[in-house]
């Protein structure tokens, strides 16, 4: 079949970048490195030593962490149930994150708490001022910024906890797609999913105890955990983007090979990636349809990635009263704000699909451009 071709022009110029592995726990590397039985490639050899070394600093620091904060961070309260933006990855829902949290009342992880969960509460303000440069200016995929203040998916905190995550592909892509149950939950053994909730209770815990405001989270991957994600906060509100299904194979595969490229441990094939897309999309909208029944109407809203770009004021100020979310004029200055400074933003950019892959998005995926109508 033919494949989809990288993003052409708008591609940002490649700049250096740390590797997301650095973040984490020495535990959590040590069991990463040992089930895919050492398989590095050589010209990697480099950065697993280096993660190797930090991530035991990861684990000392987080050490001293819990003892100078004590058991006030296992009581610290999370004031309001999360606002959880989900859907496919390359739907816009970095787009809606961005747009929310300029509301003065929301909150949410960023790109240094998410790659430092462990003890961000004890080094984040020292590493931000002396570190800085160690972040890129962009995202290696799109032209969106890059930085450790931005929002950042707590999938990420969640693997560098040691948290089974589909992520962890990402860094022995030319293996088996690692922890697939752990899209679901459901198909985890009791304990072990017992132990992401606890763990990912935790990473809110200690976001909350920094900043008590409403946490506005995003990740795709809770696209699938809805269920799981109601037991720990029943008020939870949840907001689904979508976008055309054959805009988002291309930027997908386009993004899983950046992904592979930038942080991958071994030399990436690419061998059986569309497949995987395929089979990973369908299943993110067979879950969504059997969650939703579960959600109140002012508990789940969605929209559409390109009706948001047309109307973003408009559709903003829809989804505010759909949730219930209120002090949407209060909001409105800093939207308009962030939109005119940002109206010359231009999305990645791809060739025209070839014939036999477009029949074939559209013949896998029918139902989804069905329901959503993206017919034309």
């Amino acid at each position: 079949m033919t494949t989809a071709k990288d993003a052409s022009t708008s591609s940002p110029s490649r700049e250096w970048m740390p590797h997301v592995w650095e973040g984490c726990d020495f535990f959590a590397w040590l069991r990463l490195i040992l089930r895919n039985r050492l398989r590095i490639a050589p010209r990697c050899w480099y950065v697993a030593f280096i993660v190797t070394f930090v991530s035991i600093g990861h684990t000392l620091l987080r050490w001293v962490q819990n003892a100078w904060y004590g058991s006030r961070l296992d009581r610290a309260p999370i004031p309001h149930a999360p606002l959880f933006i989900v859907g496919h990855w390359r739907t816009g829902t970095t787009l809606l994150h961005e747009l929310l949290i300029l509301d003065p009342r929301h909150t949410y992880p960023n790109t240094y708490q998410c790659l430092e969960p462990n003890h961000f509460l004890l080094t984040e303000e020292i590493f931000k001022r002396w570190f800085r440069f160690l972040m890129p200016s962009h995202r290696p995929m799109d032209n969106m910024p890059a930085g450790w203040d931005r929002p950042q998916e707590d999938e990420f905190a969640l693997c560098m906890m040691g948290q089974p995550s589909p992520y962890l592909t990402v860094a022995f892509p030319n293996h088996p797609p690692q922890d697939p149950e752990s899209l679901d939950l459901d198909g985890l053994p009791p304990r072990t999913r017992q132990a992401w909730k606890d763990a990912f209770l935790r990473f809110l815990r200690h976001l909350a105890f920094k900043d008590p405001r409403r946490l506005v989270l995003k990740s795709p991957t809770h696209t699938c955990r809805i269920p799981t994600l109601l037991e720990l906060f029943p008020d939870a509100r949840f907001l689904h983007i979508v976008r055309d299904p054959r805009v988002v194979f291309r930027s997908t595969i386009n993004l899983w090979k950046s992904l592979y490229r930038a942080h991958g441990l071994q030399n990436p094939t690419f061998a059986g990636l569309e497949e995987q897309v395929f089979d990973t999309f369908a299943h993110f909208y067979e879950r969504l349809d059997q969650t939703k029944p579960l959600l109140a109407a002012n508990r789940f809203h969605e929209l559409r990635y390109e009706e948001l770009i047309a109307d973003p004021v408009g559709q903003m100020r829809l989804l505010y009263e759909r949730l219930e979310l209120g002090g949407f004029d209060d909001f409105l200055p800093r939207l308009k704000t962030y939109l005119d400074a940002n109206a010359g933003y231009k999305t990645n950019r791809y060739p025209e699909l070839d014939p036999a892959l477009r029949q074939e998005i559209e013949k896998r995926w029918g139902g989804v451009i069905r329901q959503y109508g993206y017919e034309k």
